[in-house]
């Protein structure tokens, strides 16, 4: 695979509902170029681009996957993404690394939820797309149908290319001196009709319609020179946006002579190479051994080996132009999203945008002793995928793994007992309730030891009452009835009592505690025996002082169809939530404001997916703490006292 002149690329990302026929095309493709000799299956695991160990046993893509196919001297960089909803974080990564996208139609099963979330996608990120209705070959298929299906949903932008009169108008409409020539001749030349249709193409104003049937090879090359023909030359992509050292916005031209910078938009964990980092060059030309630095975690990078890959092949690439993509080798400081550049030149590229979690998962090393082990693998998938999380609860002393939903989940633990032998048990999710009170008491903690020699003694008097802040300490003291000295001792203790609760273990919050008498001894007092009379001052006073669990409440932000509005609405209030509030935003889609208790909504994701065929989506964020309903509270701590016996035995 030689290298080619930034004029003479495409990069095109190929999307769409799972099952659609990505990796398939990619196989014919390779096919009708002489790359292979014979039509791999995804079911069989042959598949040039499903090459991972995981993907194989699945089949279906998981990561996304950079496939070069090379056609009548021009080089189209394919980049593969998965089609489940899941691994819609590779979508993002791959949107950012081309200049258009490819978004495949089942011609059999017409537009699905993927197609749907694919324009959207494409549409967020500004990406020209195009329209591949695939599976032609199949029975029964009317591909007029399914054109008209996409002109619908979709809109006039939604064009074959052979309809050139029907055309004419849209592509009139992209361009003020088009629009007046078209109104003036009622037609375009065809050197207009060409330009308008690029112009408008670029800008995602027009949307070609093309078909083929990767199974039999049908119309592959006539869409390969059609992605020539209409893709955007990587050469003419617009200046990128980006920001300099200063933190200026400024501007980079694709320009093989510029100076050199380069994304990464996907990291890999290689068994035997080790980490291997696909970068979209942008500007200028780089070369194995060049010296670039990485501006965000402020390091120097060699670049090592550089290499063209298709799929799990690779081949040296002695220089690499703008708009080309390329894999580097053992980059050690740097991250997915980040930028390679000149240390007398810096430029940063806006970070790839990654969907924060909506399903979390508490997991556990199955085999003693292999914490660390877990952790250290855990870290490594997430430089993979970013959309993939790993949180440490200091509350609940919990590990949790965060994602998308359980598929991708479940393949990260796959991968973690894969690539690093550790096995790991999913276990349920605590809540870090909090414990705090409602009412007032006056209590004395006191403390008296006598062990033969020097003995103990702290004596405490405190009030306890409600406070707005986390933790209110104050004292009153007068007479000298507690020195001076002790008082710290006094509110350390307390402090760390703060941490575990006496209801069921959970810091404890919003109280005042004032220290306003207590005694003490001129031999046997010291600062560890007020800090003990403290401790059992504040178990005594927060069990008089009506106290009571809270529950963490979580806002939720959901966007849905209208038609899926009302099952929605019907779930919260059987999660203890409630909907308070409700706007159009637009393309028959409705936003929900919403509170529920985190405790309610641990599958929220899965569910949400259930209720709405995937077409819902949500974010979800801390708002506060409330009280728990008596029935639960007191679930939560028979729980908990069952569970300190069982520690006990």
């Amino acid at each position: 695979m030689k290298g080619y002149k930034s004029e003479n690329i495409r990069n095109v990302a190929l999307v769409g509902h799972g099952g659609c026929g990505k990796t398939t095309f990619l196989e014919a493709a390779l096919l009708a170029t002489g790359v292979i000799s014979r039509l791999g299956k995804v079911e069989d695991g042959q598949t040039v681009s499903d090459y991972d160990k995981m993907e194989i046993e699945k089949g279906y893509s998981i990561n996304a996957t950079v496939v070069p196919v090379e056609f009548n001297k021009v080089k189209i960089n394919f980049v593969d993404t998965p089609g489940s909803f899941d691994f819609v974080g590779e979508v993002n990564s791959a949107l950012r690394a081309v200049e258009a996208a490819a978004i495949l139609v089942d011609a059999a099963s017409g537009i699905q939820v993927g197609t749907e979330k694919a324009w959207d996608s494409c549409k967020k990120f500004g990406v020209p797309r195009f329209f591949l209705i695939n599976k032609t070959d199949k029975e029964n298929v009317n591909v007029e149908e399914t054109i008209q299906q996409l002109k619908d949903k979709f809109g006039s932008s939604v064009v074959t290319l052979d309809d050139r009169e029907s055309m004419e108008e849209e592509i009139a409409g992209t361009d003020e001196e088009l629009m007046e020539a078209y109104f003036e001749n009622m037609e375009l030349t065809d050197e207009q009709f060409a330009r308008g249709l690029t112009k408008g193409i670029g800008s995602g104003d027009i949307v070609p319609v093309f078909t083929c049937s990767a199974l039999t090879g049908e119309g592959i090359q006539e869409v390969l020179q059609q992605f020539i023909d209409f893709v955007p030359k990587a050469a003419d992509h617009e200046p990128y946006a980006a920001v300099d050292g200063s933190g200026n916005d400024i501007e980079v031209a694709v320009d093989p002579a510029g100076k050199p910078a380069l994304l990464i938009f996907k990291t890999l964990a290689d068994s035997f190479l080790g980490k291997i980092s696909l970068a979209k060059v942008i500007s200028g030309t780089i070369k194995s051994g060049q010296i670039l630095y990485n501006a965000e975690s402020e390091k120097e990078e060699k670049l090592g080996s550089l290499f063209f890959v298709r799929g799990k092949s690779q081949e040296d690439a002695p220089e690499v132009v703008a708009g080309d993509i390329v894999a580097i080798g053992k980059l050690q400081n740097t991250r997915t999203g980040d930028t390679l550049c000149e240390k007398a030149s810096i430029i940063k590229f806006p970070k790839i945008e990654f969907p924060s979690p909506t399903l979390y998962q508490c997991v556990e090393p199955a085999k003693s002793g292999d914490d660390e082990k877990m952790g250290t693998g855990l870290k490594r998938l997430m430089e993979e995928d970013p959309s993939f999380v790993l949180e440490n609860n200091i509350e609940t002393h919990q590990t949790l793994i965060g994602g998308q939903g359980d598929i991708q989940l479940n393949i990260m633990k796959d991968k973690l007992k894969d690539k690093f032998g550790v096995d790991v048990n999913t276990v349920p999710q605590k809540i870090a309730y909090r414990e705090t009170i409602k009412g007032t008491s006056d209590v004395q903690g006191k403390h008296k030891k006598q062990t033969g020699g020097a003995g103990q003694y702290g004596d405490v008097h405190i009030r306890f009452s409600p406070s707005e802040e986390e933790f209110e300490f104050g004292e009153e003291l007068f007479g000298g009835s507690v020195p001076k000295n002790y008082v710290p001792a006094v509110e350390k203790g307390l402090r760390e009592c703060m941490e575990k609760g006496p209801l069921a273990g959970c810091k404890v919050q919003n109280v005042k505690a004032i220290l306003y008498d207590g005694s003490y001894h001129e031999v046997d007092s010291n600062e560890m025996a007020f800090k003990i009379a403290a401790s059992l001052a504040f178990k005594k006073g927060i069990a008089e002082a009506n106290p009571c669990l809270l529950e963490p409440i979580m806002k939720l932000t959901i966007i849905v169809p209208d038609d899926y509005v009302g099952a929605v609405m019907g779930d919260l209030p059987n999660r203890r939530g409630a909907v308070l509030g409700m706007e159009p935003i637009g393309g028959g889609l409705q936003r929900l404001m919403a509170e529920a208790p985190q405790a309610e909504l641990l599958d929220y994701a899965i569910a949400l997916r259930t209720m709405t065929q995937a077409r819902g989506v949500f974010e979800m964020e801390f708002t506060r703490y409330d009280p728990v309903p008596k029935n639960i509270e007191q679930k939560i701590m028979a729980d908990y006292k069952a569970e300190q016996e069982a520690a006990n035995k």
